[in-house]
């Protein structure tokens, strides 16, 4: 019996813990894909209701929020277009998917394909590729942001930070 005791309450306590992550995640309820979005136009994000994709983090703010949609209307958000590039790679309708990024110079979604992207933001997750409607000097296409993701030249890389922050 005194054997039995210490396996019984790590069990117990493993099941409390279990049974809290459960309560917790249902009285959120996040939304991770939308169905329905037949417009094909931005979902109005209720923040800290929405969560991402591809990294699981709940979205805050829109500032660097992205989204995806399907061509029947499925939609996928994102606290970083880096997260978006992650997840893009993997979609077998990247051709057909309509982006969505949140533009950090007119504060509104915009054509995520057309946007331009720096490669030094404080974003979300610390890629660095901020989204923008207006192209300035250094930006880059969308095609050139979903490469340098995969390859790994962004922020999160320390070579490439100190590169492109002259650290």
């Amino acid at each position: 019996m005194k054997k039995l005791l210490p396996i019984f309450t790590i069990i117990v306590l493993i099941l409390i813990i279990v049974g809290i992550f459960l309560s917790m995640s249902n009285q959120k309820q996040m939304v991770v894909i939308h169905e329905g979005n037949h417009e094909h136009k931005p979902i109005d994000i209720t923040l800290n209701h929405f969560q991402d994709t591809q990294c699981g983090m709940t979205i805050t703010s829109n500032k660097h929020s992205a989204q995806a949609i399907a061509p029947d209307g499925r939609t996928w958000f994102f606290d970083d277009p880096g997260c978006l590039a992650l997840w893009y790679k993997n979609i077998e309708f990247q051709k057909d998917a309509i982006i969505w990024v949140f533009s950090n110079d007119t504060n509104e979604y915009i054509d995520g394909k057309k946007a331009w992207y720096d490669k030094t933001s404080n974003t979300t997750m610390g890629y660095g590729f901020g989204a923008y409607k207006n192209k300035k000097e250094g930006m880059i296409s969308f095609d050139e942001m979903i490469i340098k993701m995969y390859r790994g030249e962004n922020l999160t890389n320390p070579l490439i930070r100190n590169k492109l922050l002259g650290k």
